[in-house]
């Protein structure tokens, strides 16, 4: 049995602390600091909100020692249910397809009290956002368009070390939360690794933050996502991008809105939109201003303990050669070059990644964040005059 064993937070030092037991025994303790300065915040809503991060957050250390059997330190109702085991199943798929584990392996969290009633809490502030920043094409997007509300709001970054890419200080003064992952506790559990539904993790982190500086909104650059699997175990679909589905996004408002606050709400100012209308937006109203400093590659950024102070592109990766046909219809050939440094379609190492972008050959859509075969198709049918010919 899993067991989430208790959290708390921590007014000095603004640190909330959340620690879990795994089936072997291991305990794991995770830190989060926040940035900013508290305000008279409602401790209600702040002790539901550290219920959700506490839940969501222990995915990281679940799938260590993973099983069915699960315990929490408080009786749930049966929708908390349906969405706890559903962040633990299908935003855990593709961990679960990387270790040859089916749904029945997977946590199902077991309601114990009845439908309980939406909270009468609210925020009853003015409107505010806190938006999540991270240096990508969507977020960078995002923001431009929360900015022209020309209402407050603050940029935020969540970093599981001292640095963050420079770009967030020409937006405004970010703020920085720390993520402390119990890497130590990880590395005595020596069990299985893989994937977790790290957009919901980062999500009710920031609900948390939004709560103690009085925000009202959060949000995230997500686009219409996830909806496309790579592949099926038996009843449950394999998919990368879960967690910024539709659906995953819809049943996070909901629960925000009925355990947590009525006011406060998540969302994203690209929802709806494709990963290819995405690119062209972002190409006609953030190109010229973001080109030399933004980056979608985790390669070259987000391994752990990177400096990603400054963003770089590997030029190598499935997100690399996503972003890259993305673009190839809406920037000039030229454009591309200056920040890749060859043509990505000549590359001879990427064959096998496009052909998976593309669904050609029936090689796998990498285990990434990127776009539909179609989009991507698209892309390479309708790109610019001087992009070479992929040799397939």
């Amino acid at each position: 049995m899993f067991t989430f064993l208790d959290y708390n937070f921590d007014k000095i030092s603004n640190t909330a602390s959340f620690r879990y037991q795994g089936k072997d025994g291991t305990i794991f303790t995770e830190k989060v600091e926040f940035a900013g300065t508290p305000i008279d915040y409602n401790e209600d809503i702040l002790e539901n909100a550290l219920f959700l991060a506490f839940v969501i957050i222990g995915t990281s250390y679940y799938k260590a020692e993973p099983t069915s059997s699960v315990k929490l330190s408080q009786k749930i109702d049966e929708a908390k249910a349906t969405f706890f085991s559903k962040i633990y199943q299908e935003g855990l798929s593709q961990f679960a397809f990387e270790n040859s584990l089916k749904r029945a392996d997977l946590a199902h969290f077991i309601p114990e009290i009845p439908l309980a009633s939406s909270t009468t809490a609210t925020l009853n502030l003015p409107p505010k956002s806190l938006c999540l920043v991270s240096g990508g094409k969507d977020s960078l997007l995002s923001f431009e368009k929360i900015k022209a509300l020309n209402t407050p709001y603050e940029i935020a970054y969540i970093s599981a070390n001292d640095n963050y890419p420079s770009i967030l200080d020409e937006l405004g003064t970010p703020l920085i939360i720390k993520r402390k992952v119990d890497k130590a506790g990880l590395k005595t559990a020596n069990g299985l690794n893989g994937h977790v539904p790290v957009t919901l993790i980062n999500e009710a982190i920031s609900i948390l933050q939004a709560t103690l500086i009085g925000a009202t909104h959060v949000e995230f650059g997500i686009g219409n996502e996830g909806t496309e699997p790579h592949a099926f175990i038996e009843d449950l679909p394999v998919n990368h991008q879960w967690s910024k589905t539709a659906e995953a996004q819809t049943l996070m408002e909901n629960y925000i809105k009925t355990y947590i606050a009525k006011d406060l709400t998540i969302g994203s100012s690209l929802a709806g939109l494709t990963e290819l209308q995405i690119a062209e937006e972002f190409a006609k109203t953030c190109w010229d201003k973001y080109a030399d400093k933004f980056s979608s590659c985790n390669v070259a950024n987000y391994k752990q303990d990177a400096d990603n102070s400054s963003l770089k592109w590997c030029g190598k990766c499935a997100k690399c050669a996503n972003s890259y046909l993305l673009f190839c219809p809406f920037v000039p050939y030229e454009k591309q070059l200056k920040i890749f440094g060859h043509d990505l379609f000549t590359d001879p190492d990427l064959t096998k990644i496009f052909k998976g972008l593309l669904g050609v050959d029936g090689v796998m859509k990498p285990f990434e964040c990127i776009a539909s075969i179609e989009e991507l198709r698209w892309a390479y049918d309708h790109k610019l005059p001087g992009y070479g010919d992929l040799n397939f």
